[in-house]
């Protein structure tokens, strides 16, 4: 009896120890939010970049060039998408005045609408809904965060091409400094390859989510077409929430410049692309790829977005995924992985 009542405190006391353990780590992260988001941008960067570098190297080329054409390419791409937007959100910020003028008339339209069948808003609840001093604001600090995101890029970058140095010869300094290297090699090889085929997977439905919303949007003539697609496909990566997001911005743009049918046409056209996207060809493409409960995904979304805010929330499926991996190779947390686990992933 007092074995059992031994083996019982010892279980307690190394849960306990566990719990305290996790929630001190997670606080340190939390706290530790401006140093740990680049280092982590910085590392499924360099999952990502890793394939084409190596794939240069095959074909024979030295690889200092190799990943000098990557960083080359990857700044470019980087620079022109920040002038993009730049310029975009200036022209945004220009035209505001007419915005504001289409808004008050629609306001005007709305309330006698309103009136006509009973009920009766104040105005400037109405109003108070497009408020332009906070618009531009808003802008404004967006425009002065270009600086700063361009910076950030630029460290990233920096920590990006010094990780990818080291990529080569890692599976020697991990054979050298542990015994069991041939597992641990393994478990990275894993964790490498599912956040390489989610990613690539991801980006190409994001790609596609994108082009469609842009191309619809350009066809009803709401403006800034390709900023809107742009939103649709960066907010793609976030699970379950990300499509709703990068709706919102354009439908109130189309509802200042084209009024509610217009509005009620482009909803439509964002719930037949996300819907069908999202609905069915991703799950077919994506397959047993992801391995996590749906569950899972949406409690990771708000986990990670309240530790890391909005890169968490862009890569709580890829750390999720890592951290299912990593149980997975203990038979001690084994069944935790299976909790994770979808249905279809046995």
């Amino acid at each position: 009896m007092n074995i059992i009542k031994k083996n019982r405190s010892w279980i307690s006391s190394k849960f306990l120890l566990a719990a305290a353990s996790i929630v001190v780590i997670v606080a340190g992260m939390h706290a530790a939010e401006s140093i740990l988001v680049p280092f982590l941008l910085s590392m499924f960067l360099t999952v990502i970049f890793s394939s084409p570098l190596f794939r240069l190297h095959k074909e024979g080329v030295p690889m200092p060039l190799a990943m000098l054409v990557v960083i080359v390419t990857v700044i470019t791409l980087g620079l022109i998408l920040i002038g993009f937007v730049g310029s975009t959100l200036e022209d945004l910020l220009t035209a505001l005045p007419s915005y504001q003028a289409n808004l008050d008339h629609e306001i005007t339209i709305m309330i006698v609408w309103l009136e006509g069948i009973g009920i009766n808003i104040p105005d400037n609840i109405l109003h108070g809904i497009f408020d332009q001093e906070k618009v531009v604001k808003l802008v404004t600090g967006v425009l002065t965060g270009l600086g700063g995101l361009l910076t950030d890029a630029l460290l990233i970058l920096l920590m990006v091409f010094f990780m990818l140095l080291e990529a080569p010869g890692l599976p020697a300094k991990l054979r050298m400094s542990l015994g069991d290297a041939d597992t641990t090699i393994t478990q990275l090889s894993k964790i490498i390859d599912s956040i390489k085929r989610y990613l690539a997977i991801k980006t190409m439905i994001s790609f596609a989510t994108g082009i469609l919303i842009a191309i619809w949007l350009a066809i009803m003539g709401v403006d800034y077409p390709l900023l809107w697609g742009l939103l649709a496909f960066l907010l793609n990566y976030i699970p379950n929430i990300g499509s709703f997001i990068a709706a919102i911005p354009a439908l109130l743009l189309a509802f200042i410049q084209l009024g509610p049918v217009a509005t009620v046409l482009a909803g439509t056209g964002y719930l037949l692309v996300n819907g069908v996207i999202g609905n069915v060809i991703e799950p077919r493409i994506m397959g047993r790829g992801v391995g996590l409960s749906t569950l899972v995904v949406f409690l990771s979304l708000v986990f990670w977005g309240w530790v890391l805010g909005l890169v968490g929330m862009l890569l709580s499926v890829p750390l999720t995924m890592c951290i299912k991996i990593t149980m997975e190779s203990s038979e001690d947390t084994r069944w935790i992985a299976v909790l994770m686990g979808s249905e279809s992933s046995g």
